[in-house]
């Protein structure tokens, strides 16, 4: 009897922890969504758009529902050496879901999966007089995201004509490197960022002034 017992604890216990971990892919709750977020990784089939100093070379902050169905996208971005606050204020489309958002042109914005207690992932194309972008970015409530998230990020640039090699992982403000075994073993290569960025921190330090990457 106690051995049954102990077995359906561990049942109820590992079928909590999966809820905990549902991956949403439709519908979003947008007030789930909301609250604070760290930029982890970025993608983009045009790299100068996320390389340093990169116009989406940018780190989130947080998301907010508006009750006009809108969202206020808080980013920081390195401006003239500093950590400059870009807010935003993000549209919903005819299409549910997808956001309009002026930017470095013209964007569309659509949530791609989420875990509303873990991470976001997100995909943005940008239209830039005729130059048209496709940008992939993973955001999470702990820069110390678990790896899954990470695995995910290569089957969306899959999916939208993204090399995987295109991954950028801008989650620490120093010079490091990548564990590849971290997101798919051996099979996927990483370009790490080479300096340090003043806006890559906890957002609570966001607002800070910094000096310039060297």
């Amino acid at each position: 009897m106690k051995l049954l017992l102990l077995c359906l604890g561990l049942t109820l216990l590992c079928v909590h922890g999966q809820e905990k971990r549902d991956v949403v892919t439709s519908n979003f709750d947008m007030a789930k969504i909301s609250g604070e977020w760290y930029t982890v990784l970025l993608a983009a089939d045009s790299m100068e758009k996320i390389e340093e100093n990169g116009s989406f070379r940018m780190f989130m902050e947080y998301i907010q529902a508006l009750d006009n169905s809108s969202l206020l996208l808080k980013y920081h971005k390195e401006i003239n050496g500093e950590c400059t606050e870009l807010p935003f204020v993000a549209d919903e489309t005819e299409e549910e879901g997808v956001y309009d958002v002026p930017y470095d042109g013209y964007n569309w914005v659509q949530i791609a999966e989420a875990v509303y207690n873990e991470y976001l992932i997100s995909y943005t194309l940008n239209i830039d007089h005729e130059k048209i972008t496709k940008i992939i970015e993973l955001d999470a409530r702990n820069p110390d995201v678990s790896p899954q998230p990470k695995k995910r990020i290569e089957e969306h640039c899959q999916k939208y004509g993204i090399p995987t090699e295109n991954v950028v992982d801008v989650s620490n403000a120093e010079t490091h490197s990548v564990s590849l075994w971290a997101i798919r073993g051996c099979l996927l290569t990483v370009f790490c960022s080479a300096s340090a960025d003043p806006c890559s921190q906890a957002p609570g330090n966001h607002g800070s002034q910094s000096s310039s990457a060297e």
